[in-house]
């Protein structure tokens, strides 16, 4: 699958500190660092509302083309902080990309189809690493539990791949197991109870 890139513009950063941040943040603006095994770190700003949809609507791994001082470059979100109490972004970590590029990324895995009757999924992981071109990076890999019984797992090493796409995390990864659902224990007759009833069977 192809990945859209998505275009923004940054701004640069001279300024650093916690004071300079909240400067930032006041104007409605994002600090945020492109890093890269080729070039020198990139101090930067975003708009706020814009990166945040972007984030929102594509999630980490979103391909960018960023434009610094009509510079563009090619960069992969790779990790966001949010504020506890506004949920908005605080800061931002940028991976500096080329086309043809392979990066490892995590990526959800998702269950389809429903188990077979009177069964309890259990899902054990939520994501796995893999490695994939950067231009392809699928959003979710889908699985299928259709019909599986009490005792029937599903593990990494399961997942269909996408093309262009190999795993990195451990084949034996416990992704889903399929177990017998818990009954919930019938509630203990307090000694009070007990003596009531006793007492009630007495009269």
């Amino acid at each position: 699958m192809a990945t859209n890139i998505t275009r923004i513009s940054a701004l640069p950063r001279n300024e650093f500190g916690k004071g300079a941040s909240r400067r930032l943040r006041r104007d409605w603006r994002i600090p945020a660092v492109l890093y890269g095994s080729f070039h020198e770190p990139i101090h930067v700003s975003f708009d706020l509302l814009e990166f945040q949809g972007i984030v929102r609507n594509h999630g980490v791994n979103t391909i960018l083309e960023v434009e610094v001082d009509g510079q563009d470059n090619l960069c992969m979100i790779k990790a966001v902080d949010q504020n506890v109490l506004t949920l908005d972004i605080d800061h931002a970590d940028l991976l500096s990309v080329k086309r043809g590029e392979t990066v490892e990324v995590e990526v959800p895995v998702v269950a389809e189809g429903e188990a077979a009757p009177g069964t309890q999924v259990v899902q054990d992981a939520d994501v796995v690493t893999i490695a994939a071109d950067v231009l392809s990076i699928p959003e979710e890999i889908t699985f299928s539990i259709e019909g599986k019984l009490i005792g029937d797992q599903v593990t990494a090493g399961d997942l269909q791949m996408p093309a262009n796409a190999s795993l990195v995390s451990d084949a034996d990864t416990l992704i889903v197991n399929i177990i017998e659902p818990e009954v919930a224990a019938e509630p203990e007759e307090t000694d009070e109870a007990a003596g009531e009833a006793a007492e009630e069977s007495a009269e």
